[in-house]
């Protein structure tokens, strides 16, 4: 099993900054790409942004939703398997719960608790 623990959730202005870190545990092996994706109330989840923690060709590959291209930027620590997902530029429309992923090869999606994002004057 693997889980994942999120962190860094929480309320910011328009124009500010956060930063969200996610942390696997577990069977960890086999993972080989982290990310994040957000949920409003009305909406269904929407990718984030992803990053390739493992692979050859792959390694340190982005992806990224057009949305937060130039605004957020996602990274990984290989050494312990945490992803950080640093947003700047907050607008009002980045409000969402954000979920943490974890794909593993051969095995289903992992999706983390979710941490509360805010963006308000």
């Amino acid at each position: 099993q693997v889980q994942l623990v999120e962190s860094g959730g929480g309320l910011a202005q328009p124009g500010g900054s956060l930063r969200l870190s996610c942390a696997a545990s577990g069977i960890i092996e086999n993972i080989y790409r982290m990310g994040w994706y957000r949920q409003t109330p009305n909406d269904q989840r929407e990718l984030v942004a992803l990053i390739f923690i493992s692979g050859a060709n792959t390694l340190g590959k982005t992806i990224y939703a057009d949305s937060v291209k130039g605004r957020f930027t996602i990274s990984s620590d290989n050494a312990d398997t945490t992803v950080s997902l640093q947003m700047n530029s907050l607008k009002l429309e980045d409000t969402a719960v954000y979920y943490c992923v974890a794909d593993r090869i051969a095995k289903d999606r992992v999706w983390g608790p979710g941490t509360q994002v805010t963006v308000s004057s």
